[in-house]
C-alpha cells in the first residue's frame, strides 16, 4: 500500500515507518515545512493547506497528531494545545480523504475515552467516561467519522502508555527509579492499560492490513496492571527496589489536573477487537514488555 503518515516524527510514528517499509509498503510523510525529501509532501494544518497531489495514490492515511498529554502541568492554555493539536489536523485530514476517495484513515486516539473505569473491565463497546480527557477523545473521534462521508474505512486507535526503550512513560520513570525514588502513585490501585512499543506499531500495521477492522480499536496489552503491579515490575527489571508512594496532594501539586485524570485514575482497557480478529502480541505481559524495552 501507499501510507501517508501525519505525526511521523514522534514516538510512535518514527518506529512505525521502518516496521511498515519493512513490510513492502510505500511510506509517505506529511511535514509542516517545504519537502527537502522524495518521500515528503507538505501541508499546514492551521492553514487549512494540504500539497496539491499529497494523497495522490493513496491507499491510506495514520493520522498520529496531537501534543502530549502529561508532558506538561494542565494550565488552560495547554487545555487548549491538546484540543487544537488533534482537532484541527483530523479535520483537514479526514476532510481531504472523504473528498479523494482514500480508502482508509487509522485515527489516533486514547484510552482516555473511557474515563475513570476504576476495576471495571471495558472493551470498544464501551461508552465515553466523564472528564476533560474523554470529552477530548470523543471529540477527536467524531472528527475522523468526517471521512466516512466519502465511504472510507475509518479506524480510531485508542492507545494505551506506550512501553518504549525511548522516551515515552519509561523515560519519565527511569531517572527517578535509577536513583531509587519510583514508587506508587497514590492508592497504586488504578490501572495502566500498557503496550510495548513493537505491539503499538504492530497493531496500527495490522489495522492498515485488514480491511475487517473498523471503529474504536484498543491498542493495549491483553492484561492490564495497577500502578503497584507496574511500580513492582520496573523496579524488579532495574534492579532497583521501589518502596515510595507519592501522595495523591503532591501530584496535583506538580502536575494539577492532569493528576486526577491521567495519573490518579486509570482504565482496565482491554484489546477486544485485536484479539477477536487475531492479532498476536509480540509481548502479551506486563514483564515481556518491561523487558524488551531495557534490553534496547
Amino acid at each position: 500500500m501507499r501510507v501517508v503518515i501525519a505525526g511521523s516524527s514522534g514516538l510512535i510514528g518514527s518506529a512505525l515507518i521502518p516496521v511498515l517499509r519493512q513490510a513492502g509498503h510505500e511510506v509517505l510523510r506529511l511535514v509542516r515545512r517545504r519537502p527537502a525529501a522524495p518521500d515528503e509532501r507538505g501541508w499546514d494544518p492551521y492553514a487549512g493547506r494540504l500539497d496539491e497531489g499529497a494523497l495522490d495514490g493513496a491507499d491510506a492515511v495514520v493520522n498520529l497528531c496531537g501534543a502530549g498529554i502529561g508532558e506538561r502541568r494542565w494550565t488552560e492554555e495547554r487545555k487548549r494545545a491538546l484540543i487544537t493539536s488533534r482537532i484541527v489536523p483530523t479535520r483537514l485530514l479526514a476532510e481531504a480523504v472523504a473528498e479523494r476517495k482514500v480508502p482508509t484513515l487509522v485515527n489516533g486516539s486514547a484510552v482516555g475515552f473511557y474515563g475513570d473505569t476504576g476495576s471495571r473491565v471495558v472493551d470498544e463497546t464501551a461508552t465515553a467516561g466523564e472528564g476533560f480527557l474523554a470529552d477530548l477523545c470523543e471529540q477527536w473521534e467524531h472528527t475522523a467519522e468526517r471521512a466516512m462521508v466519502g465511504g472510507s474505512r475509518v479506524a480510531m486507535v485508542r492507545t494505551g502508555l506506550v512501553l518504549s526503550p525511548a522516551g515515552g512513560l519509561l523515560g519519565q520513570l527511569r531517572p527517578l527509579f535509577s536513583l531509587m525514588l519510583g514508587g506508587r502513585l497514590g492508592s497504586g490501585q488504578q490501572y495502566m492499560p500498557w503496550i510495548s512499543l513493537d505491539d503499538e506499531v504492530g497493531a496500527i500495521r495490522f489495522v492498515l492490513e485488514n480491511e475487517a477492522v473498523s471503529g474504536p480499536v484498543n491498542l493495549t496489552g491483553p492484561l492490564p496492571a495497577t500502578n503497584a503491579e507496574f511500580t513492582a515490575a520496573f523496579g524488579k527489571v532495574l534492579g532497583r527496589p521501589a518502596p515510595w508512594m507519592v501522595p495523591g496532594f503532591a501530584l496535583r501539586l506538580a502536575l494539577g489536573g492532569f493528576a486526577d485524570e491521567g495519573a490518579l485514575i486509570g482504565q482496565r482497557a482491554v484489546p477486544a477487537v485485536l484479539e477477536r480478529t487475531g492479532y498476536e502480541f509480540q509481548h502479551p505481559t506486563l514483564e515481556a514488555a518491561l523487558d524488551a524495552a531495557e534490553d534496547r
